[in-house]
């Protein structure tokens, strides 16, 4: 029997991209509204409770609102959103941290699809954590290359209009005030005391992502050995994977995954100086293809059902 799956917000760049992924699909159904009643209350309120899952893709405070129209028990809602990614009472959609996750998220109505920039950063530091190699009060940085369809219509618009700035042809590091939306989760995810400091840069290329972690050996239990073995027994499935020598001739590119949904983790540096890497497509692993994936687990179909892999 189909799922039914209504999309709130379906006109911004993650849901336009979730609509296009699953509309084809034969085991679904697709509940749409005309334009008219698009931003109804009332009328996405009906859609949301005849819905068996939903996907929640708006801002943080619209997504907090349309949570709380579901009045029945049997909705499933997957918020692409920041707004629930720390609440214990929904499940963290990130299958591959652990047996524990995926399950929290097969039972769970209430499904919280993670943040791009987040989703390297705590794929990288979680099984760390997890192994006592780094210490939950570790203090780390982070820096972030991103593609700019990232920032939405917005600024894909400004990157690709006539006109544009020159400044948006060099590389541009943002959240310069230490306050980016995605620490908090990046943080209480991965099992941190303390938010890294982040660096996030957007370049002059559409989609594409690089998480980098530098390490000091000395701040670790072990060696860089030993977080190469502990990434290889992690991740060994299809959408997440260890690569072992994973550059292109000593340079590393962002853009390695675009178009995908896959996420490929590598080690480099030596034993004083370690850099952990986190490559996939902010819109792929970072966005619409880690909530077709959460689709999938709820639904019971294929992991990769639908995804780029």
């Amino acid at each position: 029997m189909k799922k039914k799956i209504f999309i709130d917000g379906s006109a911004g760049t993650t849901g336009l991209d979730i609509f296009r992924r699953i509309s084809g699909r034969s085991d679904i159904e697709l509940i749409t509204l005309p334009e008219e009643q698009r931003k109804d209350a009332a009328a996405r309120k009906k859609a949301l409770n005849a819905a068996d899952i939903a996907f929640l893709c708006l801002p943080d405070a619209a997504a907090i609102e349309s949570a709380s129209l579901v009045e029945n028990e049997h909705t499933v809602l997957l918020d692409t959103s920041t707004a629930h990614r720390t609440d214990d009472a929904w499940a963290y959609g990130f299958p591959e941290l652990s047996e524990k996750h995926y399950e929290k998220i097969k039972s769970s109505k209430r499904i919280a699809v993670p943040g791009c920039h987040a989703s390297g950063f705590i794929a990288l530091v979680y099984p760390l954590i997890e192994s006592g190699i780094l210490a939950g009060d570790a203090r780390l940085s982070c820096f972030s290359l991103t593609g700019y369809s990232g920032g939405g219509k917005k600024m894909i618009a400004e990157y690709e209009g006539e006109g544009r700035n020159a400044l948006l042809d060099a590389p541009r590091q943002y959240a310069l005030a230490q306050k980016h939306k995605h620490l908090p989760e990046m943080a209480k995810i991965a099992g941190l005391e303390n938010a890294p400091v982040f660096c996030p840069i957007v370049g002059d290329f559409y989609s594409g992502m690089e998480v980098t972690i530098p390490l000091f050996a000395c701040d670790i239990n072990g060696t860089m050995e030993d977080i190469k073995s502990v990434y290889a027994a992690k991740y060994t499935g299809d959408v997440v994977k260890y690569t072992e020598n994973g550059d292109e001739e000593g340079f590393a590119s962002a853009g390695k995954k675009s178009g995908t949904d896959a996420m490929e983790i590598s080690v480099f540096g030596n034993e004083e100086r370690i850099l952990l890497t986190a490559r996939y497509d902010n819109l792929g692993k970072g966005a619409c293809g880690a909530a077709i994936e959460c689709l999938n687990i709820v639904l019971g179909a294929e992991l990769t059902e639908g995804m780029n892999i």
